[in-house]
């Protein structure tokens, strides 16, 4: 298992980026979560097997049918398993 923390940079908010990315990790088998930070960006905190992680990276890089993303900065961490499903906050 494998865990990221990123940060997404663009036109992300108010574009249903969050429910976007829900739907993928969802489909993917992942879990975390997704939220708007008061800043523009959107921060996921995503977990699971690294090939599936990396899939949803390169999902999220591409962004919603609506967003504009600019660049994802990714930091791997070690899996907590502290996630039942994968959530919009």
């Amino acid at each position: 298992m494998m865990r990221c923390r990123v940060l997404v940079t663009g036109m992300v908010q108010g574009v249903f980026f969050r429910a976007f990315t829900q739907k993928i990790a969802e489909k993917l088998g992942l879990v975390g979560f997704v939220r708007n930070l008061p800043d523009g960006r959107v921060e996921a905190v995503i977990e699971g097997d690294e090939e599936t992680v990396k899939a949803m990276l390169i999902v999220l890089k591409k962004g919603s049918p609506n967003s504009h993303v600019e660049k994802i900065d990714v930091e791997w961490e070690a899996a907590t398993n502290e996630f039942e499903g994968f959530e919009i906050r």
